[in-house]
């Protein structure tokens, strides 16, 4: 007899299959996985969770560490609301700077930069006007930028720096 978790399991793994030969952006990966509708087993994938939250801490640490050498003011990081999170407020100059973080350990969803689709960059437009409400800064001019990190093997991460990226 076949037991039920078994069954969810191989069929989450096939799915995964299926989203992993597809081609496109993560977009149309999280459309396919919503569209074939079938829950992770329970416990399935938790430590891939925490894997990916390590290395998206490894990235704004790096991120920070950048920005900071490049002559920014670090303001405030990972700065939370109801509607989400900015992951660095920086001040460069007389410019307020909301910096978004990517980090990507390959190429195989595309570049770390080209996660920060539309909907993402209306989202941190919505936030950085909430951070401004919440925060006595009055600054002359407002940039968005997206810092790409890319983990190497051997020696330090890459970093990538798109000031006024949308």
């Amino acid at each position: 007899m076949v037991r039920r978790e078994s069954v969810a399991a191989a069929a989450y793994q096939i799915q995964c299959l299926i989203v992993c030969l597809s081609t496109g952006p993560p977009a149309v990966h999280s459309l396919i996985m919503r569209r074939l509708a079938v829950a992770r087993p329970p416990g399935h994938g938790d430590a891939m969770t925490k894997a990916g939250q390590a290395v998206g801490a490894y990235g704004e640490r790096r991120a920070v560490e950048f920005l900071v050498g490049a002559g920014m003011v670090l303001l405030d990081r990972n700065w939370r609301c109801p509607d989400g999170e900015i992951d660095i407020v920086a001040r460069d100059g007389d410019t307020l700077v909301f910096c978004e973080v990517k980090t990507r350990r390959g190429d195989a969803y595309g570049t770390p930069a080209e996660a920060v689709v539309a909907t993402k960059a209306r989202r941190l437009r919505r936030l950085a006007a909430q951070w401004m409400a919440d925060h006595p800064v009055r600054p002359i001019e407002v940039r968005f930028d997206v810092v790409s990190v890319r983990p190497q093997r051997r020696g330090a991460a890459r970093v990538e720096h798109l000031k006024g990226a949308f």
